[in-house]
């Protein structure tokens, strides 16, 4: 099943944070596309959720300056 959430008005380390209660929810194989903007949360997003565990399947710009991350768990 694939879940969305939008953290493009938090900053960092509330980015993480609630991709990660998100993440904390779903069931293995689920996938979660998450909005970001570009900068710190791009730069950090992605790579904390390969250090939990987690597989980062795609990033994707968009026209922006956000991104969107497809995490699976």
């Amino acid at each position: 099943m694939k879940h969305f959430i939008d953290i493009t008005r938090e900053t960092c380390p509330m980015t993480f944070v609630k991709v990660k209660l998100m993440l904390a929810k779903l069931d293995k194989g689920d996938q979660l596309e998450v909005l970001l903007n570009e900068g710190e949360p791009l730069e950090n997003v992605p790579r904390s959720c390969e250090e939990q565990g987690y597989i980062v399947l795609s990033v994707d710009p968009r026209d922006n300056g956000q991104h969107v991350v497809l995490v699976q768990k």
